[in-house]
């Protein structure tokens, strides 16, 4: 069963400055709440009950806003007010479900990864972007269905315009059935005229555990990083295999300053 979910959050979020200078993008607040809390309630209502957070020195504040019992407590002692209480109960449950770690060099998602493989437990693990929100349906929890159908891998995907493909990592198509298909190749960003399928990836991941022996031998790729889907292709090549989930919800792009204002207003009016 798939119960821990990786979160990287040690990116600089540099699309979103100026907001980013003085915030942590994933703190950002999307129609009341930080867009990091609508990843972990699509989770836990997945049923993942332990979450790993790769933040950087920089970063430190992310772990302050679930560790900042001091300021609520002072607050609650005094105005003893049910929403302010409501609000920390909330938070001081993520935190007690939630773990650290560090990458304080940006090197990719590949090796944000392999920082936390002493914390993982089993042989399949949910890894999650934070700038890509899913709305209206839950996609991880058509995910973990996917995989116990079929005991393998799953990478969340949807169709984007051909004329966009060198913006995404791209996937191969085999077998396509109504929402899901086998995975032949991955590649990232490649051209119009390479590109396989206009199937692109979207921040939702669940991946064996052997991944991290494929990104120990990795030598950085395209900007110098270190990418996990240099490591997929790997595995599929080893003939592990892996299925696309096409989603049913609304995706939401909160990476860039006019992705983030529109989702505020999706979002406000699906809630």
């Amino acid at each position: 069963m798939i119960k821990q979910a990786i979160i990287p959050l040690a990116g600089l979020g540099t699309r979103l400055l100026p907001l980013t200078s003085v915030m942590p993008k994933e703190l950002l607040p999307i129609n009341g709440k930080p867009g990091l809390e609508y990843i972990l309630e699509e989770c836990i209502d997945a049923g993942i009950n332990e979450f790993i957070f790769i933040i950087s020195n920089k970063k430190k504040i992310i772990k302050k806003y679930f560790y900042n019992d001091a300021f609520y407590k002072k607050i609650i002692k005094k105005k003893k007010n049910p929403k302010l209480i409501s609000q920390y109960n909330r938070i001081k449950k993520y935190k007690k479900m939630t773990k650290f770690v560090y990458q304080n060099s940006p090197k990719g998602t590949g090796d944000a990864v392999l920082k936390c493989k002493k914390y993982l437990k089993d042989k399949f693990f949910l890894m999650l972007l934070p700038d890509d929100l899913i709305i209206k349906k839950n996609c991880t929890k058509e995910m973990i269905d996917l995989y116990k159908k079929n005991k393998s891998a799953i990478i969340a995907t949807k169709t984007v315009n051909k004329k966009t493909v060198s913006r995404w990592g791209i996937l191969s198509v085999k077998n396509k059935k109504k929402n899901s298909f086998q995975i032949s190749d991955v590649a990232e960003k490649p051209s119009i005229k390479d590109a396989k399928s206009n199937y692109a990836i979207i921040g939702r991941y669940i991946l064996p555990t052997i991944i991290m022996n494929e990104i120990k031998k990795l030598k950085p790729g395209v900007g110098g990083e270190i990418h996990i889907t240099d490591a997929i292709r790997n595995l599929i090549y080893k003939g592990e295999k892996f299925y696309g989930n096409i989603f049913k919800g609304k995706y939401l792009d909160c990476g860039t300053l006019e992705g983030y204002i529109s989702s505020g207003l999706e979002i406000a009016k699906y809630k």
